[in-house]
């Protein structure tokens, strides 16, 4: 008989006495399932957040700031932005004007309903052009800010987490109120977020730079031209970027924060599942001696029954896998939560019911090796004394 034919014969006899041994099956059985859980609905977190974070993202935007600067730190200044106007490659608007977004990012204060927990987010002063360069901005209430005044307009989150954000109310920005004139949908963005007329929070600010500059391009095609344009003026001491790399490089510390606690989180769940199928594996293995004394007297190796036992240590976590997994994607999908203040919906994608299948195996391989390696080497003549 070859060695696969005694592993699948073995596993065959293993598999067929599990409904003898209903209590180590379930004790490997909820381990695993609460442990994969807990690992997916955790990762749901930064898949959800990523999802958030890159869902406006488009290819033919792209985001301008002083070489060597991050984006949003930078001081562009008035004459730089006349002559940004004129570069080739952007796309222009219904009335024949430049989609560029001149913005200059101030903080403000919030109050988180319920709690009354004081949270900063930015005010971003834009030009009237951002309607155009986000077309997914879609106004529930109110009305668009007008340019030169102190009105602002928040995300529908904003009115949701916080105090003081309803049509009408006002704001205190560096000792000005400023009135709340509209509130808008975002595309799937959860965040709060605030928009006021860039000139006016920076003449409130006394401020003559702006802090970054958001251009739309004809199309994705135009941006190496683009880029080299703005490279090869001597009027411009700027570097073009990507939107999907200013967003990225923004919630990288977001998104390691958040990876390192599911995993962090999912390895301990998973060390105490590893080690409760270690002892009901090893407490299987015990109730088989006899059964074993007699395939190893009858000539099956000790090859077959570690791969038997491996297989089968396998196929008990599967099932604990995809029912983690399933109830991850039950109980957290969709869900909203806030860690670190930011807003986000948690999703629990086939990707990340992927990783918890593939950390099941990996639980269910680790707790069935020790398990069995001692069944292979308990002496045949041991194991037939204790039939």
């Amino acid at each position: 008989m070859n060695f696969v034919r005694q592993s699948l014969a073995l596993l065959h006899v293993g598999l067929s006495g599990v409904a003898a041994r209903p209590s180590s099956a379930l004790t490997i059985l909820i381990g695993v399932t609460c442990a994969v859980g807990a690992l997916v609905s955790m990762l749901a977190m930064g898949a959800g957040a990523r999802r958030q974070e890159m869902g406006a993202v488009r290819a033919d935007h792209v985001i301008l700031g002083k070489t060597g600067e991050r984006p949003g730190q930078s001081d562009i200044s008035k004459d730089e932005s006349a002559v940004i106007l004129g570069l080739p490659g952007i796309r222009r608007g219904d009335a024949g004007e430049p989609i560029v977004v001149f913005e200059s990012m101030t903080f403000i204060e919030g109050r988180k309903r319920g709690t009354g927990t004081r949270i900063y987010f930015p005010v971003v002063g834009v030009t009237s052009t951002v309607t155009q360069y986000l077309p997914e901005l879609r106004f529930t209430a109110g009305r668009m800010f007008h340019p030169g005044l102190h009105e602002l307009i928040v995300s529908n989150p904003c009115a949701h987490q916080f105090t003081g954000f309803e049509l009408g109310d006002t704001r205190l920005i560096h000792g000005v109120a400023w009135t709340i004139e509209g509130r808008f949908d975002q595309g799937q963005a959860q965040e709060c977020v605030v928009y006021g007329d860039v000139d006016s929070i920076m003449s409130a600010f006394k401020r003559n730079t702006y802090t970054s500059v958001a251009v739309m391009l004809q199309s994705a095609a135009d941006f190496d031209a683009f880029r080299d344009a703005v490279s090869s003026n001597p009027a411009l001491h700027l570097e073009a970027m990507h939107e999907s790399a200013v967003v990225e490089d923004e919630f990288k510390q977001l998104n390691a924060i958040l990876f390192f606690v599911a995993y962090f989180v999912g390895s301990i769940m998973a060390l105490g599942a590893t080690l409760g199928a270690v002892n009901s594996l090893y407490a299987i293995v015990d109730s088989r001696r006899g059964e074993l004394a007699t395939v190893r007297a009858i000539g099956f190796g000790p090859g077959p029954i570690v791969v038997s036992v491996m297989v089968e240590s396998l196929l008990l976590a599967l099932p604990g896998a995809l029912l983690g997994s399933g109830l991850a994607w039950i109980l957290f999908n969709g869900l909203a939560a806030s860690p670190l203040g930011y807003s986000i919906q948690l999703a629990v994608t086939p990707s990340l019911a992927a990783i918890g299948v593939a950390w099941a195996l990996g639980m269910g391989m680790l707790g069935g090796l020790l398990p069995a390696l001692r069944a292979a080497r308990v002496p045949v003549t041991m194991a037939l004394r204790a039939r």
